[in-house]
């Protein structure tokens, strides 16, 4: 087995040999040597308790309760800055289903491996065998190096690699009562590796599937986010389905089951959304476009009306951006990641033809959505379209959409980019800040919007004048008619569009 082991890990375990105790490469990154990958993470397990590993090493820090001490390094790999070296150690009950009641030390790496999740992870390799010297210092007395199996594999889970099965060690149901986040780990290790779930370990998968109510959100997150980053994403979803997961983590996706669509769809809108999803998957996308993918029609089921080639689903991007919003907020999701996510849905079912719209309506589009969603929700659009079953991602009229944009994206499209400011404003007028400068400003931009030439420092201040003339009342009707002037993506067109196509 050729094992290219980082200089830093080597460093570790020799240092642990020499110091008279024993050192093993333990969990993914065993898994990932005997599958020939590139381990993402290193662990060493020993059987040296806390107080010894930081004798031995004191560049380092234990903050915890796990026995896991943190050693340390001067690597330039942010991977290697830091090498976890933990204790033995088997565990006790688990009350919250979720983190032991106790900790207690182990003797032998047999005992360790035996508190683990499932086989595959239950491996260790012997740095022993692995390390370039021929001696190691045990006791003040040099004598040879110790021969033994390099890969210790209690469990089968070389064999289970070989066999592409994921399968829990020992009792499947034990393992899930210890510890719910497994059931997720369970769907997640088999999409990242392209793994089938064990027959019993998923027949326990279904019955303990409830427990994972009892873990918190965060973590739930955590792994729903590793399985929609993995190739193998849309299975992940369907997995997450059949194992009776899926009502646990987004149980609105569920409502699209079954939920047949009309004539311009020959999926059901839950197979829509997964293929999507599948796309976004394909492409690497980012995890805001393949969350935006899998719930950009999670509002038609609430919407649909009627049944058959001629149902609707009249606003359902309005109201998916509504459930987007709460799946974000109970899955704990960053603000940043939210924000976006909901945008995107809230805005993917636009309408785009050549000839029919004009510049001044593509401005807007790029006003309302925001630059910085366009790359983004143009992937969404694409994504929707595959999930459809057309050939086509990028259609000409998206691809002229594309055209259109990046000629009038430099134009001014919203107030920072008028050529005269609030300051200005007060002083033309000479007023106080307050409701009025605003409105004067929304006013100005919808009319640059129509027509960029107008951006202009004298046009401006003239206007301003003229404006205000105007008595309270009228400024500010005429200040809300431009916030809420509904741009050529939305009105006129677009709307016989949505009714010839019952979207």
């Amino acid at each position: 087995m050729k094992i290219a082991i980082p200089k830093e890990i080597s460093h570790v375990g020799d240092v642990l040999l020499e110091a008279g105790h024993e050192a093993y490469l333990v969990g993914g990154c065993v898994r990932d040597i005997v599958l020939g990958r590139e381990p993402k993470d290193w662990d060493i397990a020993t059987e040296a308790r806390p107080e010894e590993v930081q004798r031995i090493f004191p560049e380092s820090v234990y903050e915890n309760e796990f026995g896991t001490v943190g050693v340390k390094t001067d690597s330039e790999d942010p991977r290697l800055k830091i090498i976890e070296v933990t204790t033995f150690r088997i565990e006790d009950t688990y009350s919250d289903k979720r983190h032991p009641d106790a900790v207690k030390f182990a003797k032998t790496i047999e005992e360790d491996l035996s508190r683990r999740d499932f086989t595959v992870n239950a491996m260790a390799l012997d740095l022993r065998s692995q390390t370039s010297r021929t001696k190691i210092r045990i006791n003040s007395k040099e004598r040879n190096q110790k021969t033994r199996e390099t890969l210790i594999d209690p469990y089968d889970g070389k064999k289970d690699l070989q066999s592409k099965i994921i399968r829990t060690v020992g009792d499947p149901h034990k393992r899930f009562e210890e510890d719910a986040l497994r059931l997720m780990r369970a769907v997640r290790f088999a999409v990242e590796l392209g793994f089938e779930v064990e027959h019993g370990t998923a027949h326990a998968v279904k019955e303990h599937a409830g427990l994972l109510e009892m873990i918190a959100k965060e973590r739930v997150r955590d792994e729903f986010v590793k399985i929609l980053m993995a190739p193998r994403a849309a299975e992940g979803i369907i997995l997450l389905e059949d194992m009776g997961l899926l009502k646990y983590v987004v149980p609105e996706l569920r409502e699209g089951i079954g939920c047949g669509q009309n004539k311009h769809h020959i999926y059901t809108v839950f197979d829509h959304n997964v293929r999507a999803l599948n796309y976004t998957a394909e492409k690497r996308y980012s995890l805001e476009v393949r969350l935006a993918s899998l719930l950009h029609d999670i509002g038609k089921p609430q919407v649909k009306r009627g049944e058959g080639p001629d149902s609707t689903f009249y606003n359902h991007e309005v109201v998916g951006a509504r459930i987007a919003a709460k799946i974000m907020d109970r899955l704990r999701f960053p603000k940043d990641i939210a924000e976006r996510v909901i945008r995107l849905v809230r805005f993917h079912l636009f309408y785009y033809n050549v000839g029919e719209v004009t510049e001044a309506g593509v401005r807007r589009f790029i006003q309302r959505v925001g630059e910085d969603y366009i790359d983004d929700l143009f992937k969404v659009r694409e994504a929707d379209r595959i999930g459809s079953g057309v050939p086509k991602a990028v259609p000409y009229k998206l691809r002229h959409l594309k055209f259109m944009i990046e000629k009038v994206k430099r134009d001014p499209i919203h107030p920072k980019m008028l050529k005269i400011r609030g300051d200005t404003v007060m002083q033309l007028l000479n007023i106080p800040p307050g409701p009025k400068v605003g409105q004067l400003l929304s006013v100005l931009l919808e009319e640059v919007l129509d027509d960029p030439t107008r951006n202009n420092e004298e046009y401006l201040s003239r206007r301003v004048k003229e404006l205000a003339t105007y008595d309270a009342r009228e400024l500010k009707e005429l200040a809300e008619r431009a916030k809420e002037k509904k741009e050529e993506f939305e009105s006129g067109v677009e709307e016989n569009m949505k009714k010839k196509f019952f979207v």
